[in-house]
């Protein structure tokens, strides 16, 4: 699980049940994946005191703040703070109340039985069941278009599959609102991380009348949105910055200490901290050129992050991406120590495999998913070289030529250029051509399979390795790089089916999964699992980190001056 991070100094950057047959199956009160349905008491240092507004940044403007169309972590974040699902998640990263007061679900597994609080949108409306049905048939509806509805959906929800691939209705949905306050939920399968699931923002609720009033405008401007959770956003200035302020509607609003949270769009690490210096911001990220000197500092912090960095290979876009000696060259030819050691220094630190470390336990143990597997990924030149040699074979050719896409800010252009050395350094023959695009555009290109190599990301959205794991399905919603294996589909299938009520058995097929992806087929290459180093105002408490969800809790924050 991620370490919360206490908040003296406190941190932030731009980073899911069969229906009750009338009302006879049996049902056991659930206690929670993580704990139970109390809501758990959040410890105050201190109290609020002075000005309760604050100045954060971003490092790129929000897409969208539609929570069916979100699939970025800075529309995660804001999106997070604004809406509120059946649960939020406390600082260590465990379930806590949110539009839910207690749930049941049956022996089976397959019906979960929500008892909603009350609580009210902006806009006056009550918050209810409906709402959240509404907004789970509107993420699947292909005139919305969203790409985590059917990926997060499918397969969970009874007949959202179905639904996906037009062979069922909206209304099939296996999520009902038996009245108001009540939210019926049937499952396809037991899924044993779906209470976490909820808490991710394809999950929010929706109120129909005001979405449908909007029409396209829906949350495209800061009057065009609606809040249920802890913060509203009232003002919005595309690439420029947002700000959000206390929502007074919200059902926990006594909790909520912050009147405002200003976000600024900064792309230069350079420039967030000439702004911090001069007080017109209170965080700000820092890079490799700072850290030594702000290390000593109050202000300075680390915050550890199960957030991983990793090459994509299209192999339908490249044909040298498709062989896999040139792919395994790649990643065996990068110098992931002296990357976060030098380039980064912000305390990230070497990938080991797919499923980061600190994020995951063993069933029933306290090692680390990490550790029982051991690494799979290391730097190796004479290994890159023989199989780049073996590669440049296969394909009739003595040199390559790849387009490797990432972000255009600053920290991401550094890192773009550190990679083009080292691979055009180690491998003879190869021309590695950089495409360095807005953060928007690189995660549309993503989605629609236009890049050949991708510098990418992923964080996690429940806390299971089926989260990374499950990615790289044979035409699966995150796949979009063209690979392909009928025995990778088959373990993670029986993983979340024949073993889904035997957890050992479960996180063993996990972990022979995760060697099949990196260790065989080389489908993708991880290089870092990220941290990120910056500066936070000392005055700043009750911020803090989570596994899933608003990469940062801004719920329980105050000043205190």
């Amino acid at each position: 699980m991620r370490k919360h991070l206490l908040v003296l100094m406190a941190l932030m950057f731009a980073l899911f049940l069969a229906a009750c047959s009338g009302g006879d199956s049996e049902t056991s009160t659930d206690t929670g994946e993580e704990n139970s349905d109390e809501t758990t008491e959040q410890s105050e240092e201190g109290e609020a005191s002075g000005d309760q507004e604050i100045t954060v940044t971003a490092k790129s403007e929000i897409p969208s703040m539609d929570p069916s169309l979100i699939t970025d972590s800075v529309g995660f974040q804001w999106a997070g703070e604004t809406y509120e699902g059946l649960y939020r998640l406390d600082e260590n990263s465990q379930l806590v109340d949110g539009m839910a007061e207690s749930s049941e679900v049956s022996e089976d597994g397959l019906t979960w039985t929500f008892k909603l609080r009350d609580a009210e949108w902006s806009n006056g409306d009550p918050v209810t069941a409906d709402d959240f049905v509404y907004a789970w048939r509107r993420a699947l509806d292909p005139e919305v278009g969203s790409e985590y509805g059917p990926y997060f959906l499918g397969g969970i929800i009874k007949n959202a599959q179905a639904i996906s691939d037009g062979e069922a209705e909206l209304e099939d949905l296996g999520a009902t609102a038996e009245d108001d306050k009540t939210l019926v939920v049937e499952l396809e399968k037991p899924v044993p991380y779906f209470k976490s699931m909820t808490v991710f923002i394809t999950f929010m609720p929706l109120n129909q009348k005001y979405v449908e009033e909007q029409g396209d405008k829906f949350a495209t401007e800061a009057e065009y949105t609606i809040s249920n959770g802890p913060f509203q956003m009232t003002e919005w200035n595309h690439g420029e910055g947002w700000t959000v302020e206390k929502s007074d509607t919200y059902w926990d609003a006594e909790t909520v200490q912050l009147e405002t949270i200003n976000a600024k769009v900064i792309k230069e690490v350079s420039t967030g901290v000439n702004l911090y210096d001069t007080g017109e911001i209170d965080q700000t990220e820092l890079n490799a050129e700072f850290v030594d000197q702000y290390r000593t500092s109050d202000a300075f912090n680390v915050a550890e992050k199960p957030y991983l960095y990793f090459f994509k290979f299209n192999q339908e876009n490249n044909e040298a991406l498709a062989n896999v000696d040139v792919r395994k060259a790649i990643s065996y030819a990068i110098d992931r120590q002296s990357l976060v050691d030098v380039i980064l220094n912000d305390g990230s630190v070497p990938a080991e495999g797919y499923v980061p470390s600190n994020f995951v336990s063993m069933p029933n143990s306290d090692q680390d998913f990490r550790e029982a597997q051991g690494p799979l990924v290391e730097y190796n030149v004479e290994k890159a070289k023989e199989h780049w040699q073996k590669g440049l074979e296969a394909l009739g050719t003595d040199s390559v030529e790849i387009e490797l896409l990432g972000d255009d800010t600053g920290t991401s252009k550094d890192v773009l250029a550190y990679y083009k050395n080292q691979l055009e350094e180690n491998l003879e023959g190869v021309t590695i051509k950089l495409m360095e695009v807005p953060f928007k555009e690189r995660v549309r290109r993503d989605n629609e399979g236009e890049f050949e190599m991708e510098a990418a990301t992923w964080g996690p959205d429940y806390v299971d390795p089926n989260t990374y794991l499950n990615m790289y399905l044979t035409d699966g919603q995150n796949n979009n790089m063209g690979y392909s294996s009928e025995e990778y589909d088959a373990l993670i299938e029986k993983a979340n089916g024949e073993y889904a009520q035997e957890p050992e058995k479960r996180f063993e097929t996990f972990l022979e999964a995760e060697k099949l992806l990196l260790e065989e087929d080389q489908a993708v290459a991880p290089i870092y699992q990220d941290a990120k180093a910056q500066l936070f105002r000392p005055s700043i408490k009750g911020v803090f980190t989570t596994a899933t969800g608003p990469e940062f809790e801004f719920k329980w924050a105050y000043v205190e001056e």
